[in-house]
C-alpha cells in the first residue's frame, strides 16, 4: 500500500512523527490517500482534510506500517496494537483524532 507524505522509513514514520510507535497511516477521505498524518496531507494536497463521520467508521481507513494490515476506524479506536502483528501504536494519537474524525 503506498503511502504518501514525508515518509522517513518502510514502517511510515514520517518527517513529523517519527517515535518507534508512529506506525499507521490514515486513509483520508477527502483523497482517499494515505498519510502518516495531518501535516503531511497539508504538505502535499491543495483541499481541507475532510473528517471520517461516524457512520463510516467501518470503512478500512488505518494501515499497520508494519504488516500493511489495514483496519477499520472503529478497530483502530478501540485497540493500541496492530491486530495482526501485535505492533504497538502511538497512544497520543488519540489527541489529534478530532482532526480525521467526526464523532461525539
Amino acid at each position: 500500500m503506498k503511502v504518501y507524505g514525508k515518509v522517513v522509513d518502510h514502517q511510515s514514520r514520517c518527517e513529523h512523527y517519527h517515535s518507534e510507535k508512529d506506525i499507521i497511516s490514515i486513509k483520508f477521505k477527502c483523497c482517499n490517500t494515505y498519510y502518516p498524518c495531518y501535516k503531511c496531507h497539508q504538505e502535499c494536497e491543495d483541499h481541507e482534510i475532510e473528517r471520517w463521520p461516524e457512520v463510516e467508521f467501518d470503512k478500512k481507513a488505518i494501515l499497520c506500517g508494519v504488516c500493511q494490515t489495514e483496519l477499520t476506524i472503529n478497530e483502530y479506536m478501540k485497540m493500541n496494537s496492530c491486530k495482526n502483528c501485535k505492533a504497538l501504536f502511538n497512544q497520543n494519537c488519540q489527541y489529534h483524532y478530532h482532526l480525521y474524525f467526526d464523532y461525539k
